[in-house]
């Protein structure tokens, strides 16, 4: 079930009538039969899944929560993770791991029978398993203590704005919003109409009518001039972020309508002067998620720098392969925890620490603006690459043939800027005012122009296809 299709729609006027007849917690049962609906919808097979880890880890968390042995404590964290990443490792990565081992059998000269896994990837899987295990290692952690009611650590896990693509949430925020009752406002709900209708324009309109574009040039068999290479990445950019911010915007939205707040997941990443700063505006509930989890835990910055760049290389190659079970996200990986590296590296050199100011827009802010943007494009270039093959003839073009032509400017500048230049001007308004809600504080013939622009263009030029989100395949 899609956010943007009409099951949705209907979908979500049934749970929202019966949410508002409902007292508190006859409201966490129903959404919590609600969401186990939204996600058989996909797959129902896949459903025992979700239950199978909601259970393992429920019962794990309560475990937890009294004083015990250090050394049971550990063993019940150790059985958790070992069922929730055995089962994102069995259906995720078991194919990918065998064809790599075969293939590297192959380089050899030896030969091995391979061991198919005929799956389906159940969607959601790598976003709910980090909250549930979250939940468990914050318990371990003496961070927040396990919740006594089953029903609502199962609908903190299966919530359904956030259960297929996110933001990946902490029990800290949510767990306490379903235990206690909703107030729903009218300022509440006007924010989550404005978050749902600009989600929608960022995914329907921005997303859906790039795609194409993207899929043209980075199709296998495709052979592009380096300028085409460089406009499909530029609307791949804007394609990602368009579908992704998109989907956070539409859950956040929806959920304000319930009287539940998710967390921000995208803060106006392109806007930044840093690799640091990307990561802390881009899905930030999985790049906190990394850090407090993975990063930290392998020593953080606290060693030598040597020690630092390795942790940061580690964390941003499991990133990468949270993302896909392929080579090209090991790739993007890597690339991404070099870049970090590197950064680290230059702030801390003599006479570079000060290159960019810390606040206004001269131009030597907005230089390194466009470089790291330019930095940010590379990377989504190699994670939306076919192969690594793909990787590198695109890079040779981009390098040694930038030829354009009349049919380039027809099938990719054209379109592309027709496309970007309205989502642009919004966004540079909204990332000024520092908030994606900053509309709605327009005076009110701009605020109601700026929404029947977006409703239009949205209803004449979006696609009502019910294309998925590129996040669901993760």
């Amino acid at each position: 079930m899609v956010f943007t299709s009409l099951h949705f729609v209907a979908f979500f006027i049934v749970v929202y009538a019966l949410y508002r007849a409902l007292p508190h917690r006859a409201q966490n049962v129903m959404l919590l039969a609600a969401s186990y609906y939204f996600y058989a919808a996909w797959d129902w097979r896949f459903l025992s899944l979700l239950v199978g880890s909601t259970v393992v880890d429920f019962f794990v968390g309560r475990y937890l929560g009294p004083a015990r042995p250090a050394s049971r404590r550990r063993t019940a964290l150790v059985l958790s993770l070992a069922f929730n990443f055995g089962m994102l490792g069995i259906f995720k990565y078991f194919n990918f791991f065998r064809d790599s081992l075969v293939a590297l059998a192959g380089w050899f000269g030896w030969t091995m029978d391979a061991v198919t896994l005929h799956v389906v990837l159940p969607i959601g899987i790598s976003f709910y398993t980090f909250m549930s295990v979250s939940y468990v290692i914050d318990i371990y952690r003496r961070d927040i203590a396990p919740t006594p009611h089953p029903l609502d650590f199962a609908l903190f896990v299966a919530y359904f704005p956030h259960l297929v693509a996110g933001p990946i949430l902490r029990a800290s925020l949510l767990l306490p919003q379903i235990e206690r009752p909703r107030r729903m406002t009218w300022a509440q709900s006007r924010e989550g109409l404005w978050l749902i209708g600009w989600g929608c324009f960022q995914k329907m309109f921005v997303a859906d009518n790039l795609a194409p574009l993207v899929d043209g040039v980075f199709a296998a068999s495709a052979g592009p001039t380096g300028l085409e290479v460089l406009l499909s990445t530029y609307a791949f950019a804007l394609q990602i972020y368009g579908d992704f911010a998109g989907y956070s915007n539409i859950a956040r939205g929806t959920s304000k309508l319930l009287g539940i707040e998710l967390n921000i997941n995208f803060l106006f990443p392109y806007f930044v002067t840093s690799p640091q700063a990307f990561w802390r505006h881009w899905h930030i509930s999985l790049s906190t998620w990394l850090r407090d989890y993975l990063y930290i835990p392998l020593g953080g910055n606290r060693g030598t720098r040597l020690a630092t760049y390795r942790n940061l290389l580690i964390t941003m190659v499991l990133g990468g392969l949270w993302h896909g079970a392929a080579w090209t996200f090991v790739l993007w990986g890597v690339y991404q925890g070099v870049v970090l590296a590197v950064a680290r590296a230059m702030r801390a050199a003599p006479g570079l620490a000060g290159l960019v100011p810390a606040a206004g827009l001269g131009w030597r802010r907005l230089a390194v603006g466009l470089f790291m943007f330019h930095v940010t494009c590379y990377g989504w270039l190699i994670f939306r690459a076919e192969s690594l093959g793909q990787i590198g003839r695109f890079t040779r073009a981009l390098v040694t043939d930038v030829r354009g032509s009349a049919e380039t400017w027809a099938a990719l500048v054209v379109p592309l800027v027709g496309i970007a230049v309205p989502f642009v001007v919004v966004h540079l308004y909204q990332a000024w005012r520092g908030s994606e809600l900053a509309p709605m504080t327009l005076p009110l013939a701009a605020r109601y122009a700026l929404y029947a622009a977006v409703f239009l263009l949205v209803l004449v030029f979006g696609s009502f296809e019910g294309a998925q989100f590129i996040y669901f395949q993760f």
